[in-house]
Protein backbone atom coordinates (compact mmCIF):
# COMPACT_ATOMS: atom_id res chain seq x y z
CA UNK A 1 0.00 0.00 0.00
CA UNK A 2 1.74 3.16 -1.05
CA UNK A 3 0.86 6.64 0.38
CA UNK A 4 0.36 9.95 -1.21
CA UNK A 5 4.15 10.67 0.22
CA UNK A 6 5.81 7.45 -1.09
CA UNK A 7 4.13 8.14 -4.41
CA UNK A 8 5.83 11.63 -4.43
CA UNK A 9 8.80 10.80 -3.56
CA UNK A 10 9.33 7.90 -6.60
CA UNK A 11 7.78 10.54 -8.82
CA UNK A 12 10.96 12.32 -8.24
CA UNK A 13 13.30 9.52 -7.85
CA UNK A 14 13.90 9.69 -4.28
CA UNK A 15 14.57 5.87 -3.58
CA UNK A 16 13.03 4.56 -0.15
CA UNK A 17 11.17 1.66 1.09
CA UNK A 18 8.04 1.97 2.48
CA UNK A 19 7.73 0.34 6.01
CA UNK A 20 4.20 0.73 6.12
CA UNK A 21 1.75 2.86 8.60
CA UNK A 22 2.09 3.50 12.75
CA UNK A 23 -0.97 3.01 14.68
CA UNK A 24 -1.84 6.42 14.42
CA UNK A 25 -1.61 5.88 10.53
CA UNK A 26 1.76 7.96 10.20
CA UNK A 27 3.90 7.14 7.50
CA UNK A 28 7.21 5.12 8.24
CA UNK A 29 9.62 4.83 5.65
CA UNK A 30 13.46 3.42 5.29
CA UNK A 31 15.39 5.58 3.45
CA UNK A 32 19.00 5.35 2.80
CA UNK A 33 22.12 7.15 4.35
CA UNK A 34 22.97 9.16 1.03
CA UNK A 35 19.13 10.39 0.19
CA UNK A 36 18.03 11.43 3.35
CA UNK A 37 19.57 14.92 3.47
CA UNK A 38 18.11 15.43 0.05
CA UNK A 39 15.05 14.66 1.79
CA UNK A 40 14.83 16.10 4.62
CA UNK A 41 15.53 19.19 3.12
CA UNK A 42 12.03 18.34 1.00
CA UNK A 43 10.20 17.73 3.87
CA UNK A 44 10.89 20.61 5.35
CA UNK A 45 10.23 23.02 1.88
CA UNK A 46 7.09 21.19 1.74
CA UNK A 47 5.91 21.79 5.51
CA UNK A 48 7.53 19.26 7.82
CA UNK A 49 9.46 22.33 9.67
CA UNK A 50 9.53 20.58 12.97
CA UNK A 51 11.53 18.02 14.43
CA UNK A 52 9.64 16.24 17.31
CA UNK A 53 12.38 13.72 18.47
CA UNK A 54 15.40 11.65 16.87
CA UNK A 55 16.23 8.51 18.39
CA UNK A 56 18.13 5.43 17.22
CA UNK A 57 18.29 1.67 18.08
CA UNK A 58 19.89 -1.53 16.94
CA UNK A 59 17.22 -3.33 14.44
CA UNK A 60 18.57 -6.86 14.78
CA UNK A 61 22.31 -8.54 16.00
CA UNK A 62 24.70 -8.01 12.77
CA UNK A 63 22.28 -6.46 11.23
CA UNK A 64 21.05 -2.69 10.74
CA UNK A 65 21.33 0.44 12.90
CA UNK A 66 18.32 2.45 12.64
CA UNK A 67 18.19 5.97 13.31
CA UNK A 68 14.81 7.74 13.48
CA UNK A 69 13.15 11.10 13.17
CA UNK A 70 10.02 12.01 13.99
CA UNK A 71 9.05 14.94 11.80
CA UNK A 72 5.84 17.18 12.13
CA UNK A 73 4.02 20.13 10.33
CA UNK A 74 3.46 23.30 12.81
CA UNK A 75 1.92 25.94 12.30
CA UNK A 76 2.63 29.10 14.81
CA UNK A 77 0.81 31.02 16.92
CA UNK A 78 2.20 34.23 17.20
CA UNK A 79 1.63 36.74 20.22
CA UNK A 80 2.12 40.74 20.04
CA UNK A 81 5.90 41.10 22.16
CA UNK A 82 4.59 44.25 24.03
CA UNK A 83 1.37 42.30 25.32
CA UNK A 84 2.04 38.39 24.39
CA UNK A 85 -1.41 36.51 25.35
CA UNK A 86 -2.31 33.27 24.55
CA UNK A 87 -5.18 31.11 25.82
CA UNK A 88 -3.49 28.00 27.48
CA UNK A 89 -4.44 24.84 25.70
CA UNK A 90 -4.00 22.84 29.21
CA UNK A 91 -7.52 22.34 29.36
CA UNK A 92 -7.14 20.11 25.88
CA UNK A 93 -3.84 18.17 27.08
CA UNK A 94 -2.85 18.49 30.58
CA UNK A 95 0.87 17.58 29.50
CA UNK A 96 1.43 20.95 27.91
CA UNK A 97 1.28 22.48 31.92
CA UNK A 98 5.15 22.74 32.43
CA UNK A 99 5.64 23.90 28.82
CA UNK A 100 3.27 26.61 28.47
CA UNK A 101 5.14 27.30 32.01
CA UNK A 102 8.70 27.53 30.56
CA UNK A 103 7.58 30.04 27.49
CA UNK A 104 6.06 32.06 30.48
CA UNK A 105 9.05 32.21 32.57
CA UNK A 106 11.83 32.15 29.53
CA UNK A 107 9.21 34.32 27.01
CA UNK A 108 7.24 36.10 29.01
CA UNK A 109 4.21 35.07 27.07
CA UNK A 110 1.00 35.03 29.37
CA UNK A 111 -1.02 32.11 28.90
CA UNK A 112 -4.89 32.71 29.41
CA UNK A 113 -6.82 30.43 32.24
CA UNK A 114 -3.54 28.41 32.76
CA UNK A 115 -4.18 26.91 36.62
CA UNK A 116 -0.93 27.53 37.49
CA UNK A 117 1.08 29.75 35.64
CA UNK A 118 3.89 31.16 37.16
CA UNK A 119 7.63 30.95 36.82
CA UNK A 120 9.55 27.51 36.82
CA UNK A 121 13.38 27.83 36.19
CA UNK A 122 13.52 31.46 37.29
CA UNK A 123 13.14 32.98 41.07
CA UNK A 124 9.41 35.17 40.95
CA UNK A 125 11.77 38.06 41.94
CA UNK A 126 13.69 37.78 38.51
CA UNK A 127 12.83 40.79 36.44
CA UNK A 128 12.77 40.15 32.07
CA UNK A 129 12.57 37.35 30.08
CA UNK A 130 15.80 35.99 29.85
CA UNK A 131 15.28 33.63 25.95
CA UNK A 132 14.57 37.25 24.49
CA UNK A 133 16.32 38.09 21.83
CA UNK A 134 16.87 41.59 23.46
CA UNK A 135 16.68 40.67 26.88
CA UNK A 136 19.66 42.58 28.81
CA UNK A 137 21.08 40.47 32.16
CA UNK A 138 21.11 42.26 35.00
CA UNK A 139 24.70 43.03 36.08
CA UNK A 140 26.07 41.70 32.85
CA UNK A 141 29.64 43.72 31.79
CA UNK A 142 30.98 43.36 28.01
CA UNK A 143 34.43 41.84 28.29
CA UNK A 144 35.59 45.04 26.79
CA UNK A 145 34.73 47.20 30.17
CA UNK A 146 36.22 44.54 32.48
CA UNK A 147 39.55 46.39 32.78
Amino acid sequence: MQGRLSAWLVKHGLIHRSLGFDYQGIKTLQIEPEDWHSIVVIFYVYGYNYLRSQCAYDVAPGGLLASVYHLTRIEDVFASRRNPRIPSVFWVWKSVDFQERESYDMLGISYDNHPRLKRILMPESWIGWPLRKDYIAPNFYEIQDAH
